[in-house]
């Protein structure tokens, strides 16, 4: 694969940004609590390089996020001042949130910042026209700022407008530092990995994973299933998985991808045990059985002791590791202590470890410390989608072309 970055101006470059409105596009799309303060920081921790690089060099800054699911209206409980609050906590600096992202009102609050100030801009999906890419929406945005920094990788596999339209309406633009970060270490899985490189894969559905399987075959020396993904698999093999969820409709996919893994002998390790329930509860009883021998009307809800066993041992002897999606249903108790400890064997097993996806993440902060993994990425969906290959609308936007 090619330098994904190349072509793309680093915001380490931008020397001339004195007193100019940069708008800097991040991801601070974050979980909030009942009573509106940030459940995790970790998304706006992870800007604060791009935020603190520009600030020191006297830029006006102009910070732009989505947050949640609004559908085109003002919702809030989706509203941007609580992550306002977080930032200016952890910047030790005033953040100024505007009641809207775009018009006059917002002009007039950008039009009395001084340099080094910092204003976050209310959420963008409060208007429909940011998931539409609308390019009036766009050249709205791009008209507050000189300057655009896309920092958001948790966004860069959507062609939204804050995110691939705006760039053709900018003079100056870049890739913030957690976007190359993230690219950069996502880039070590696809170009000559350290051999022996483990996928372990987890969650609930193959077909979520088909595109990366596809991708990084040829580059594998083993593959970890666990979670409901591996129900299927395990099915596709003849075992009755009672009442577990599999994708029926995915079982000839799910031969086919084992087909071709012995082809390449690549090892698809499955849990050889599983801990079963008759009910999904924080005191459901629990029972250890073979994974041929699963109880009548019982569900398959984590891997057992000796498929940890099992996996902690090839994950041990890898120099590469990528992990995408939980061995069970960690957000029950009875059902956690398979991707808490397969998590902690990768976190200390001195491999190059790369976390992705929503809910892998979420696991990473729940049972261990992030530090310990070399790269836990901010973007599930975004991460995925570049190991499968596929270019990313909101990277291709940075590269450079003459603006309208």
């Amino acid at each position: 694969m090619d330098n994904l970055l190349n072509g793309i101006t680093k915001v380490q470059a931008l020397d001339d940004v004195m007193a100019s409105p940069v708008l800097v596009r991040v991801d601070f799309n974050v979980p909030l609590t009942e009573d509106m303060k940030v459940a995790d920081d970790t998304r706006i921790r992870n800007a604060l390089p791009t935020i603190k690089l520009l600030k020191e060099r006297g830029a006006k800054l102009i910070l732009a996020s989505h947050l949640g699911r609004p559908k085109g209206k003002r919702n809030p409980k989706l509203s941007m001042i609580p992550v306002g609050q977080r930032l200016a906590e952890l910047l030790d600096h005033e953040i100024i949130v505007t009641d809207d992202c775009i018009g006059d009102g917002v002009r007039g609050v950008l039009s009395q910042r001084a340099e080094g100030d910092i204003v976050l801009l209310e959420n963008l999906r409060y208007h429909a026209e940011e998931k539409k890419d609308d390019e009036m929406f766009a050249r709205a945005l791009a008209s507050l700022a000189s300057v655009y920094v896309n920092d958001a990788f948790g966004a860069a596999h959507r062609a939204h407008a804050s995110v691939h339209a705006i760039t053709r309406f900018v003079h100056t633009k870049a890739a913030g530092m957690l976007m190359q970060k993230e690219i950069a270490m996502l880039e070590k899985l696809t170009d000559k990995p350290d051999q022996p490189f483990v996928m372990v894969l987890g969650g609930a559905k193959v077909s979520d994973k088909i595109g990366v399987i596809n991708n990084l075959l040829g580059k594998v020396s083993a593959i970890i299933i666990g979670g409901a993904m591996a129900n299927t698999f395990l099915a596709a093999q003849g075992l009755d998985m009672q009442a577990s969820k599999v994708e029926k409709d995915k079982l000839d996919l799910a031969r086919n991808i084992l087909k071709r893994a012995r082809l390449r002998n690549v090892n698809i390790v499955l849990p050889h045990d599983l801990i079963t329930a008759t009910e999904i509860d924080e005191s459901a009883q629990t029972k250890i059985v073979k994974a041929e021998k699963i109880p009548t009307d019982a569900m398959a809800l984590d891997i057992g002791p000796a498929s940890i066993e099992a996996f902690s041992e090839v994950i041990r002897g890898a120099k590469t590791v990528f992990w995408n999606g939980p061995m069970g249903l960690f957000e029950k108790t009875p059902f956690a202590e398979g991707t808490q400890k397969i998590g902690s064997v990768i976190s200390t097993s001195g491999a190059v470890s790369v976390v992705g996806g929503g809910d892998t993440v979420r696991a990473v902060s729940e049972f261990m410390q992030s530090p310990f993994f070399t790269h836990v990425s901010t973007g599930g969906g975004a991460a995925l989608e570049l190991l499968e290959g596929r270019e990313l609308p909101g990277l291709e936007a940075l590269r450079e072309r003459r603006p309208r």
